[in-house]
């Protein structure tokens, strides 16, 4: 068959070369294709692994002991996305320093914290910023809201994450990234397109349907049979080139690059974003005057190997037994774009 008449699940099916690893970066990839069912038609010498694409997942354990610390010692609100609930601390979790008293209030924007802070006057409000450059915008939108509105009794404590600098890191991990769509339809194309230009990775932005994510996989397989490092945008219909500037826009006023610690990673420079000195009210650290906190995971949990594609999650021996979604022992189980929840739900070795 003419290969140019090829249709992707062909392309797929039918590759016999080398061992090709792919890391899919977005969790959100991860529990797609495992629920499209895409990981079972692929030959075996395709494998797909799993990246820090779930930023709750990255978000490393003395994140989690900075907001028990805000609730249970300076007696804060704290407003947070409900998957950090779970995510165990250090000692405890946001879910058991609620036990002992804590009060959490789940929102689901940024803005809703906002919104909490300006109807109860009397309570500081916190809301825990986590995310990558999809999500940061509407933390921007909030501190200037709250900004805005003069409320003395708002701010953030920042874990956002931008991931140029992470690619750089995982660079030896696979053959080829998965790129997430989500993030680059604010990004655009300039960093991956350097990645490639510089041979750092090749890669491909990737959609969310079953005919984008079969697309992508074909195009890195019919790519790498050339040898030569390579970029393609698989998702034109939302990522442009230039990406979206309102939204870029608007971290660069409010925010700016730091150094940054992922789950597994360690510290990765210049990945992070905190906020500017004209935000520095809205700083939660600077406000309550934090310690510097040194997290301790759980050492029966491999998240951090699991992020870096270095094991499966079912290779963890706590794996569906001690760590459970309803029992989670890492942050890897508790989100809904963890690797470890994909795996625990869609029942793969």
């Amino acid at each position: 068959m003419d290969e140019q008449k090829k249709s992707a699940l062909e392309i797929i099916k039918s590759y016999d070369g080398p061992k090709l690893r792919i890391m899919e970066v977005c969790g959100t990839h991860t529990h797609e294709i495992f629920r499209l069912g895409i990981r079972k038609i692929l030959p075996k010498n395709i494998e797909l692994i799993s990246g820090p694409g779930c930023p709750v997942c990255v978000t490393p354990v003395g994140f989690i002991d900075e907001a028990v610390l805000l609730a249970l010692e300076h007696h804060v609100t704290i407003c947070t996305f409900g998957d950090l609930i779970r995510v165990p601390g250090t000692k405890m979790s946001l879910a058991g320093a609620r036990t002992e008293g804590a009060k959490i209030q789940v929102v689901y924007t940024p803005l809703d914290a906002v919104d909490y802070a300006a109807e109860h006057p009397e309570e500081q409000v916190v809301f825990l910023s986590v995310g990558f450059e999809t999500t940061t915008p509407s933390s921007c939108l909030a501190v200037k809201n709250a900004k805005l509105q003069q409320l003395d009794n708002f701010s953030i404590l920042t874990a956002n994450k931008t991931m140029p600098n992470a690619y750089q890191a995982l660079k030896g991990s696979a053959d080829a990234f998965l790129y997430p769509g989500h993030v680059n339809a604010i990004t655009g194309e300039e960093e991956c397109q350097k990645l490639a230009n510089d041979g750092v990775i090749s890669g491909v932005i990737a959609g969310f349907t079953a005919k984008e994510l079969l697309t992508a996989l074909a195009v890195i397989i019919e790519k790498s049979k050339t040898g030569r490092p390579y970029f393609v945008n698989c998702y034109p219909r939302v990522v442009r080139s230039y990406g979206n500037p309102a939204a870029r826009k608007v971290i660069a006023e409010v925010m700016e690059a730091c150094d940054s610690e992922w789950r597994g990673l360690g510290v990765i420079p210049m990945s992070g974003m905190k906020l500017k000195e004209a935000y520095k009210d809205y700083d939660a650290r600077i406000k309550f005057e934090l310690p510097e906190i040194k997290g301790k995971p759980n050492p029966a949990c491999r998240c951090g190997d699991v992020l870096q594609g270095k094991c499966k999650p079912s290779d963890c021996k706590v794996f569906g037994k001690g760590c459970t979604p309803q029992h989670p022992v890492g942050a890897c189980m508790v989100s809904n774009e963890g690797s470890c929840s994909a795996y625990y739900q869609y029942g793969m070795e």
